[in-house]
């Protein structure tokens, strides 16, 4: 297992992190600072600045993008809200290749509005990824399902497992992955199976790291820095660079009581000696 106690050479850090208090053009500057050498924005925040000067941005920063957040959501009323959903994640992909980001991370959306039907929602997802992907391929870049959680199945991703998430890359193939969440994954008992299933695939395109508090006080907005929970990160991080993961540690912290309310400076020196302490 890679040694990440010196410095934060494979540290990334998802601009959820800040809960919008700093813009992008702030939160590279931070980057900077504190000697952070990756980054995933929002697709919100690279439109608030601009496609074109964000790409000068993180390329003047010598920043490597781990991810581009989001596409995904494809579980939409009917067909015409399906085309809907593609057209604008074709512009995500766009967007992640000027970025030259490393992939597209898909949340992919939860029930159909109006159904219970969460096979009916699955399908859907796996015909919108299947839909995507030539586009995604012709601009090089890849796809990452990143399944959530089960207390989000309803409304905001009905793959919740990596298992669901393997099976669908096996079906589709070239261009296809998995971004590994801890707060979303953890729990899982076939994880480590898994894991080694996507890594036999070169299919781990991104690792997500926080914590997971006791209690959690929201669904949403209660992760934890790393090591302010229960989760084995060390253990985790092992598990995914023995299947083949070279890639960063991407930080991706929603904390809208905690740590959302704190200076973003003081949240990018905890997660830098957290980085190199916990995990």
């Amino acid at each position: 297992m890679r040694d990440l106690s010196r410095d934060n050479r494979y540290l990334s850090i998802n601009t959820a992190t800040f809960g919008g208090q700093w813009d992008l053009t702030r939160i590279v500057d931070g980057l900077g600072r504190h000697g952070i050498p990756g980054i995933s924005p929002w697709r919100d925040q690279v439109q608030a600045l601009g496609l074109r000067e964000s790409v000068r941005l993180v390329k003047d920063h010598g920043l490597v993008v781990t991810g581009l957040c989001r596409g995904g959501m494809f579980t939409a009323l009917d067909r015409a809200g399906l085309a809907k959903a593609l057209d604008d994640n074709r512009r995500a992909v766009d967007e992640a290749a000027a970025l030259g980001a490393r992939c597209l991370v898909l949340v992919v959306g939860g029930l159909i509005p109006h159904s219970r039907d969460v096979i009916a929602a699955r399908a859907l997802v796996r015909e919108g990824i299947a839909a995507l992907l030539p586009h995604a391929r012709a601009a090089g870049v890849p796809l990452a399902i990143e399944p959530l959680h089960p207390m989000y199945a309803a409304d905001r991703a009905c793959i919740n497992t990596l298992a669901q998430a393997n099976d669908i890359c096996d079906e589709l193939g070239e261009g296809m992955g998995v971004a590994i969440d801890v707060y979303h994954t953890w729990w899982d008992p076939a994880l480590a199976a898994e894991i080694a299933r996507a890594g036999k695939g070169g299919r781990i395109l991104a690792f997500h790291i926080s914590d997971w508090l006791v209690p959690t006080t929201d669904l949403l907005y209660d992760r934890g820095m790393m090591g302010d929970g229960v989760i084995d990160l060390p253990g985790l991080r092992s598990l995914v660079e023995e299947n083949g993961f070279d890639g960063f540690c991407e930080v991706e912290i929603f904390s809208r009581d905690n740590w959302w309310k704190r200076p973003p400076d003081e949240i990018l020196a905890t997660v830098s000696e957290r980085f190199r302490t916990v995990c």
